[in-house]
């Protein structure tokens, strides 16, 4: 694969909910998806963490809109000394706050979805995973048993991508490619243009009509077109924190398409739990 890739997270936390003490304590890389993946997976990630004993790190995560598929340490819990057995899973989106707790010495390899780019590996509908963990066998129809074997097999952490990345390949569907990236084109106007503020703009841009639109994103995302727009201006809104600077919320609020400082604030509180201003003063520099 290719050494060149996604920025790190220094120049990109959005998702991390106090990145400062992520760098402080797990070693997270970000890998191309590769030619074969483009326009389906976003990018691969990997983490590695050795922690003293007693230590428990418990990260926060306001995820992007996509899948993730993973193999590595499972969860483990605090008290513990070392985490859980290696297990292949896929995390459908995530619609509130997750959290992963890390302890001992451990290692994740995954891939992360664009939205709609679960929709090429599976047969069914996208929302039938959203907001549920499940085997990647049962998902994906992978020979589950294999694949752990072969990446945990591997100490490389490049070559461990390159296996599961050798699977997803293997999965895709050819019939079920084009719509999931055309879904996943959708979404990315989302992501990008600031001028989409509303479904009737994304529908515009696209040249896709309202019901059309929703119906392939359930299908293909496993949540609403209007649910992807309003998270990634979330995670944009959590974004301009990152390093602990003042900010203004009422022009962060206009910039990214909120009708007042007020609506955002009930976004941001209902998704992180915060107001703006709370997760803001969490985030000073140490």
């Amino acid at each position: 694969m290719s050494s060149s890739g996604p920025d790190p997270v220094e120049r990109d936390s959005r998702g991390i909910l106090d990145p400062w003490l992520l760098r402080q304590r797990v070693q997270l890389t970000r890998y191309p998806a590769g030619a074969a993946l483009e326009g389906l997976i976003d990018r691969f990630w990997a983490v590695r963490w050795d922690l003293p004993p007693g230590v428990a790190h418990q990260q926060q995560l306001l995820t992007h809109p996509g899948a993730n598929v993973s193999v590595g340490h499972a969860n483990g819990e605090p008290g513990q000394r070392q985490p859980g057995p290696v297990e292949a899973r896929l995390y459908g989106v995530a619609r509130g706050l997750s959290a992963r707790v890390l302890v001992g010495r451990g290692w994740t390899v995954a891939a992360m979805t664009r939205p709609g780019g679960l929709g090429a590996f599976i047969t069914g509908s996208a929302a039938e995973f959203t907001d549920r963990i499940v085997p990647v066998g049962q998902a994906l129809g992978t020979d589950e048993e294999a694949l752990l074997r072969q990446v945990t097999a591997e100490p490389d952490e490049a070559a461990r991508v390159a296996l599961l990345a050798a699977a997803l390949e293997q999965a895709v569907d050819p019939e079920r490619r084009l719509p999931a990236a055309e879904v996943a084109g959708v979404a990315r106007l989302a992501e990008e243009d600031r001028a989409v503020r509303r479904l009737g703009d994304l529908c515009e841009r696209a040249g896709i009509g309202a019901r059309t639109l929703q119906r392939m994103f359930l299908q293909y995302a496993g949540v609403s077109p209007t649910w992807v727009l309003r998270r990634y201006r979330l995670l944009e809104a959590a974004e301009s924190v990152r390093e602990g600077k003042p900010v203004s919320w009422a022009e962060i609020a206009a910039d990214l398409g909120y009708a007042d400082q007020a609506h955002l604030t009930r976004d941001f509180r209902a998704a992180i739990g915060q107001t703006p201003a709370a997760y803001a003063d969490s985030q000073s520099p140490r």
